[in-house]
């Protein structure tokens, strides 16, 4: 139950998307070099200087492309004047002093109450080295764990469960010729048949998903025909037959519902697996590529501070990737103990 909720939170990070992140830009991907690698906690207070001519976003176009774009710009003072319609403030940076030479007109900035136009952000996590909340980024990379893990796993479902069925059920030179490709795809290490595919085909975040499920099917193809040769010996199945029930029926209808309980068993690790491989791709850089906010993509951009006091930079989505690792193998044992008829 600790694993299903903290999955559920997950989940909910994904539905809820850009809107409760504190950074809610596509890939939380707001950098301000000037606020590079801030420790935890820190506050900042920012003047916002409305864009000319920015668009409006709807909800849906948010949701879709995981934010949108401020429209204004965010821009980092230690204290700012008020002077009639104009507004003067003074840059926190050196390399902020250019946006705030001359004054700036009131109806240009957007004001958070009160007359008062200073903007405080904490950073609850702090920033990373290009100056992005690390926590929006860390939210932003759920979906992409998450993602993966689901369409690897019903990519390994499709290809895994047609297979099995055919060979277990129908055996002989069908069964043979199935299993002899299995076991071909089998002896292959899952990192290395994965880093060929992405080779073959390119890196990206869709081509990702791809590679990893169908390297994950093998496990689902041997189980689901080593369930299929002994459900297909039961009376019920030798009943349907002498009924004259097309194959197809008795497949579909007969055995499939009665071989789901293992499948799913190691749907849950293949979930955790294709997370991990993700992740170990995308640290290699041969995964979901930069900006995208991938947890793996986020260790490899600071595993150079692991020896220093900004190791939690590469520390924290590793402890993500762990602990939604052992989240899904904790669904698995839970699931195996449930679904265990023997018990």
């Amino acid at each position: 139950m600790s694993g299903l909720t903290f999955i559920l939170m997950c989940v909910l990070v994904v539905i809820a998307g850009p809107w409760i992140r504190p950074d809610s830009t596509p890939d939380a991907n707001d950098q301000h070099l000037s606020l590079s690698r801030m420790k935890p906690g820190t506050s900042i207070q920012f003047i916002y200087i409305k864009k000319p001519n920015a668009p409006e976003i709807g909800w849906w176009q948010s949701w879709l492309h995981g934010g949108a774009e401020y429209n204004y710009d965010a821009i980092p003072v230690s204290s700012i004047t008020i002077e009639g319609d104009s507004l003067k403030a003074i840059a926190m940076f050196e390399e902020n002093q250019e946006q705030l030479k001359s004054k700036i007109a009131v109806h240009d900035c957007i004001s958070s109450g009160d007359n008062n136009y200073q903007h405080e952000k904490t950073f609850l996590l702090g920033t990373d080295k290009y100056g992005r909340d690390l926590l929006s980024r860390l939210m932003a990379g759920t979906i992409v764990s998450l993602a993966v893990g689901i369409i690897a796993v019903l990519i390994s479902l499709l290809v895994g469960l047609t297979l099995g069925l055919i060979a277990g059920y129908y055996r002989g030179v069908t069964d043979n010729v199935i299993m002899w490709f299995t076991n071909v795809i089998w002896a292959i290490p899952t990192l290395i048949l994965v880093m060929a595919i992405t080779f073959a085909f390119g890196t990206g975040f869709w081509k990702i998903f791809l590679a990893v499920g169908l390297t994950m099917w093998v496990e689902v193809a041997r189980i689901t025909r080593g369930q299929v040769l002994s459900v297909r010996e039961k009376e019920y199945i030798e009943a349907a037959k002498a009924l004259g029930f097309s194959e197809f029926r008795i497949i579909f209808k007969h055995v499939l519902p009665n071989i789901l309980s293992p499948v799913i068993v190691i749907s849950a690790a293949n979930f955790a697996s294709a997370i991990l491989i993700e992740a170990g791709l995308s640290f290699l850089g041969l995964g979901a590529q930069i900006p995208s906010p991938s947890w793996g993509n986020m260790i490899r951009e600071h595993y150079a501070y692991i020896t220093t006091d900004l190791a939690y930079l590469a520390i924290v989505p590793g402890v993500m990737i762990m602990l939604l690792v052992l989240a899904f193998m904790m669904v698995g044992n839970g699931l195996r103990d449930a679904l265990d008829v023997r018990a």
